[in-house]
């Protein structure tokens, strides 16, 4: 062999057998579809241009979203579910424990369902094969999903896993390439989220000064691995600000308080949110924003759902969520330990985040502020 040795994972790899899997359009004997995206919110709205293929190419089905408890609080802002099944499956990444009776109680519900087929959405590091034996053991004829290894009998259309090895898609691409190997495309492949007036009559009833220009900074993620320093961000709320005269509204859940706190601190136009809205309330508010600067959590995809420019403190861990079809700035430092797929810093330094300046950050939302306004003249 010439050149320099090929690792042998890569090897075995480059010897396997090219895999061909079948496929075929579903017809329109495929009427209602459990559409399974188990693990968070912003996972669930970039699947939504995907759902809403499903429902174009046959506009009479039913889709019922199989999701978390986290990712179903979506589904009744979007139009093309028709209904949602809450369940946290023990074999995505959760705190709840596993308790076996509740998975044997999901079966018999998804057996009650009467559902034709099953599209399982995943990242490329998620096995799709426990929800396909769930639907399989539920009695559902068709199972559609990515999967690395050879699926056999669990996977009637099964897609070939192609990712890392040749490529990392956004994941509303790799969602989207999923159900088109069934027949189910669209030309518009835009993130989905409806906000609603009641959303935004709840949202008047904080009291917030909404016609008045504003940001909106969300300073939390599930993973630590994904936050820029919170001491950062209160700078960066103090300079916009100063520099804008702009209102400040800081967003979060409850168990963020400490952080949204330590930037409401920062300066007198800063507004302290958190635990007070509901999703509903929260994507109004990002909707009305001038500017979201967010860690690469949830409020980012509902950003780009919403069409709201973005500063997106993006911690690379993973290149597949980043903001999707909206006006955006993605800050980092490269490192070369980046894509390390990892909730905690293997390094210890966080240097992916660290070195991003508060300067940056404060420029790129003024260069988004001041297009957004260039457009509006």
């Amino acid at each position: 062999m010439n050149g320099e040795p090929i690792p042998l994972t890569l090897e075995a790899h480059a010897r396997a057998p090219a895999v061909t899997p079948h496929h075929r359009a579903w017809g329109s004997d495929v009427k209602r579809i459990l559409c399974i995206r188990l693990d968070n919110l912003g996972d669930v709205l970039m699947t939504t241009p995907a759902l809403h293929a499903l429902r174009s190419a046959a506009p009479q089905r039913h889709l019922t979203l199989l999701a978390s408890r986290a990712g179903a609080a979506a589904a009744r802002h979007l139009d093309d579910v028709d209904a949602v099944i809450e369940y946290d499956a023990p074999w995505v990444k959760q705190d709840a424990p596993i308790d076996f009776h509740r998975d044997l109680a999901m079966r018999e519900r998804l057996a009650a369902g009467n559902f034709d087929a099953a599209v399982i959405f995943s990242v490329y590091s998620q096995n799709p094969l426990p929800a396909a034996m769930l639907c399989h053991l539920s009695g559902i004829g068709r199972r559609l999903a990515h999967c690395r290894e050879n699926p056999y009998g669990l996977l009637t259309d099964w897609v070939a896993e192609t990712e890392p090895q040749q490529g990392t898609r956004h994941e509303v691409e790799r969602q989207l390439a999923l159900v088109a190997h069934v027949g189910a495309e669209t030309e518009n492949e835009r993130m989905r989220f409806n906000v609603s007036p009641e959303d935004r009559a709840r949202l008047r009833q904080h009291g917030l000064a909404l016609d008045a220009p504003y940001f909106v900074i969300h300073p939390g993620a599930s993973a630590a691995s994904r936050r820029y320093p919170t001491e950062r961000f209160a700078q960066v709320a103090a300079s916009l600000a100063s520099l804008t005269g702009h209102r400040i509204y800081v967003t979060g859940g409850r168990d963020e308080a400490a952080l949204t706190a330590q930037l409401s601190a920062a300066h007198p136009n800063a507004v302290d949110l958190a635990g007070t809205l509901d999703l509903g309330e929260l994507a109004a508010l990002i909707q009305g924003a001038s500017v979201l600067i967010s860690n690469n959590s949830g409020p980012v995809h509902l950003a780009s759902a919403l069409g709201t420019p973005v500063v997106d403190l993006y911690a690379l861990t993973n290149p597949q969520h980043m903001p999707w079809q909206t006006p955006n700035r993605v800050l980092y430092h490269d490192v070369p330990c980046r894509w390390c797929y990892r909730s905690a810093c293997p390094e210890g330094h966080h240097a992916c985040l660290n070195g991003v300046a508060v300067e940056d950050v404060v420029a790129a939302a003024c260069e988004l502020l001041e297009a957004r306004d260039t457009l509006a003249l």
